[in-house]
């Protein structure tokens, strides 16, 4: 393990650039640093403008980047959560989604490029149950368009509040989410496939193929999912509450016994990254206003993973 940065006010997004460095997006300032490939001081090189900085869980979350462009899933100053996109150095932003309900909670919030090239999002029920199954909505739901926001389509639906992203080998998608009060998942997101959400929560019924039951569920005490990665044949997944990262080996379309990586070593655990090097970048949540800080706090930890 080697911290490659500290200091950091609540990061949340962690997207890397052509050359190996990283951009992360602090949640409440609305800044985007940039980190050396090797570690290193972060450098502000972007403010994104119409962040709502005090918007409970809401602010600047997910990031991804696609050639020059930067992607920002944020909580904007007009009252929705949306996607824009900007290239460094130039303060022009450009919209790619808006109207996504919010009411301080979940946002969800992950973005991410699939291996087809499209742009996907996890957006949250806003707080709103009802909207995970409204077709109508985009709440609820794990979001597909292209790069400039064209050709919308709700992938899948019956979410909660999917934080966490990631493709396998295969290209296949999982997903991480919170659940209310008994279970957290894990989910292998199919088109079209309803996961359930409010009618239910973890492992339901699929009578009549209605819903899809998850790969994996904890108890809410022991995870709080949020980021995902795929390095290899495992998924790794960071959990808030269970303050550590779960190590899940998965077997195709099956998933192996988790065990914990870091328990309880840097305490909230929001985002975790697969970086070119192949190590796994770790980021703590510990000055979210539910966390306990520590000296350095939050920050970045690289760790060699097998």
């Amino acid at each position: 393990r080697r911290v490659v940065a500290t200091g950091l006010d609540v990061p949340w997004g962690i997207a890397f650039l052509p050359g190996g460095d990283a951009l992360v997006a602090e949640r409440a300032t609305a800044r985007i640093l940039r980190i050396p490939a090797g570690g290193g001081k972060p450098r502000r090189v972007f403010t994104v403008p119409g962040v709502a900085r005090n918007a409970g869980e809401g602010g600047l979350l997910g990031l991804a980047v696609r050639g020059s462009w930067v992607y920002a899933y944020l909580t904007s100053t007009q009252g929705d959560n949306r996607i824009v996109r900007f290239r460094l150095g130039d303060r022009r932003v450009r919209t790619v989604l808006t109207g996504l309900r919010t009411a301080g909670v979940h946002n969800g919030g992950r973005i991410a490029f699939g291996p087809d090239g499209k742009l996907y999002a996890g957006v949250g029920d806003a707080g709103l149950t009802a909207l995970a199954q409204d077709p109508a909505s985009l709440n609820g739901k794990i979001l597909r368009m292209n790069p400039d926001g064209s050709g919308v389509r709700v992938w899948s639906l019956g979410h909660r509040n999917v934080q966490g992203l990631a493709w396998d080998a295969r290209g296949r998608l999982w997903a991480s989410e919170f659940g209310q009060t008994r279970r957290d998942e894990v989910n292998l997101i199919r088109r079209g496939r309803n996961y359930g959400w409010p009618e239910v929560e973890g492992v339901g019924s699929t009578a009549g193929g209605r819903f899809t039951n998850p790969k994996l569920t904890w108890p809410t005490s022991a995870a709080s999912p949020s980021g995902a990665a795929i390095i290899g044949r495992t998924l790794y997944v960071a959990a808030l509450r269970g303050e550590c990262v779960w190590k899940v080996p998965l077997d195709g379309a099956s998933v192996g016994k988790p065990t914990r990586m870091l328990a309880g070593r840097y305490g909230r655990i929001r985002t975790v990254a697969a970086a070119p090097d192949g190590t796994l970048w770790v980021a703590t949540s510990n000055r979210d206003g539910r966390g306990s800080p520590r000296a350095g706090d939050d920050r970045i930890v690289a760790v060699r993973v097998a």
